[in-house]
């Protein structure tokens, strides 16, 4: 009699596990998801700064028409093109900034703060996208999540190139 329900017994803490892990790795996808649309936000917004930047008079026309092409890129990248159009507009901006700080006005002045400080946010939100990311490989690495597949049909979520460039 009492081989019976502790059969049940373990069917029902087993099912109980398999959900747990299901719910978990649900939760994890959507941080990634939250993670991934904040990043987004923020370099669609540098992307916006840097086309203000560029439509001032703080750059020579080259670094204008080298900007704004790398701000319109990476704006409308596909996803397979982001880390790329993402790169260069780092770039582009790395190299107007080198020289441009000392003649600067007022009003430029206030679009390289905030540049800047938009540039410290971006930081944290590829480091909050990429531990969101390893996270939730290291979960759907488990024998459980595989052989059940619990992870249903969502994606395996990766990491950008550009996340490891300095910004």
């Amino acid at each position: 009699m009492k081989t019976p329900l502790l059969v049940i017994l373990i069917i029902l803490i087993f099912a109980w596990y398999l959900s747990f892990l299901a719910t978990r790795l649900d939760r994890l996808h959507h941080r990634v998801e939250t993670s991934w649309a904040n990043l987004d936000g923020l370099l669609q917004r540098r992307a916006a700064i840097a086309l203000e930047i560029a439509r001032s008079d703080f750059a020579d026309p080259a670094s204008t028409l080298l900007l704004t092409s790398a701000a319109y890129q990476a704006r409308e990248a596909t996803v397979q093109d982001r880390s790329g159009a993402e790169s260069a507009l780092s770039g582009a901006l790395a190299l107007l900034l080198i020289d441009g700080q000392t003649h600067a006005s007022s009003s430029e002045r206030t679009l390289l703060d905030e540049l800047s400080a938009l540039t410290a946010k971006i930081r944290i939100a590829i480091s909050i996208h990429t531990d969101s990311v390893s996270s939730t490989q290291a979960v759907r690495k488990r024998v459980a999540i595989r052989l059940f597949r619990l992870a249903g049909t969502a994606p395996l979520p990766v990491t950008y190139e550009f996340e490891t460039d300095a910004l």
